[in-house]
């Protein structure tokens, strides 16, 4: 996925077990962010910036929806402890971030393995990527946002 590609409509499952389609939300524009795993420190940061932010990125028209490949049930549960006001997308099949260009071959402790690669984008109204925040500042995720969408 590049600027100025058009993001897939279908995300897929929410916490919820809802299936989930950009249209949707007529008029609304999009903070699209894809993240490793739930529970984790790096995701549990960047997950909280993001509801820290919120109403700073609701009042200025995005609908914010996080996506890892975790179960629907894995979601509910990190919802529920952190209080995230947000949508959390189910990608059990990795279908979304494998579309999304984020699944990717990652490399741990010697160790190589698919995976995906902590990436937001931001999508106008059309669904049309407006930008790419690939070096994710987890603990201001919501602040990084805000100031790449002011340039």
């Amino acid at each position: 996925m590049n600027t100025g590609d058009i993001f897939p409509d279908l995300l897929g499952i929410d916490a919820e077990g809802k299936e989930v389609k950009l249209s949707d939300f007529p008029g609304k524009r999009f903070v699209v962010y894809f993240y490793p795993k739930d529970n984790t420190p790096g995701c549990t940061a960047e997950a909280c910036s993001f509801r820290d932010g919120y109403e700073s990125l609701t009042a200025q028209g995005y609908v914010v929806i996080g996506v890892s490949k975790d179960s629907a049930a894995s979601h509910q549960k990190f919802a529920a402890k952190h209080s995230l006001p947000f949508i959390l997308i189910a990608d059990t099949d990795h279908k979304l971030c494998e579309e999304a260009g984020v699944w990717q071959m990652k490399k741990m402790a010697g160790r190589e393995y698919m995976g995906i690669v902590r990436t937001t984008f931001v999508l106008d109204a059309d669904h049309k990527v407006s930008h790419i925040i690939s070096k994710v500042n987890t603990k201001d995720a919501a602040g990084q946002l805000l100031e790449a969408v002011k340039e």
